[in-house]
């Protein structure tokens, strides 16, 4: 029923200027709107809401994640914007903060203004 349909993606945010700066400016996403419940990118052709929200618990998985060609150059790419990796203990990850999974996939995490955790893979 679905599977011929595009997907859209939903993030929450309590703080949108802040969202506004990080997905558009830091992470290069383009806004395509804004009203009074949302904020809409263009995230590689997905439609991203970032709603806003006047609570939020963050999830504590992975709530957004990018496929990427080349995870090291991306990753320094987001360091150099101001974005710390995350390192998680028990986690063999290298000098970046990217895992490398069992089957081969290099996976790494970083979070939004809110605390929402965002990854980047390389497959």
């Amino acid at each position: 029923m679905l599977g011929s349909q595009r997907i859209m993606a939903f993030v929450a945010t309590r703080q949108p200027e802040a969202a506004k700066v990080f997905y558009g400016q830091t992470l290069g996403l383009k806004m395509l709107s804004e009203d009074p419940f949302a904020l809409v990118f263009d995230a590689g052709g997905t439609m991203l809401r970032v709603q806003k929200v006047a609570e939020l618990s963050p999830a504590r998985h992975t709530a957004l994640g990018w496929q990427v060609e080349d995870i090291a150059r991306t990753a320094q790419q987001l360091q150099a914007a101001g974005v710390s990796l995350a390192r998680f203990p028990g986690m063999e990850q290298d000098e970046l903060g990217v895992w490398t999974a069992p089957g081969g996939a290099r996976v790494a995490w970083f979070q939004d203004p809110d605390g929402n955790t965002l990854s980047l893979t390389q497959f």
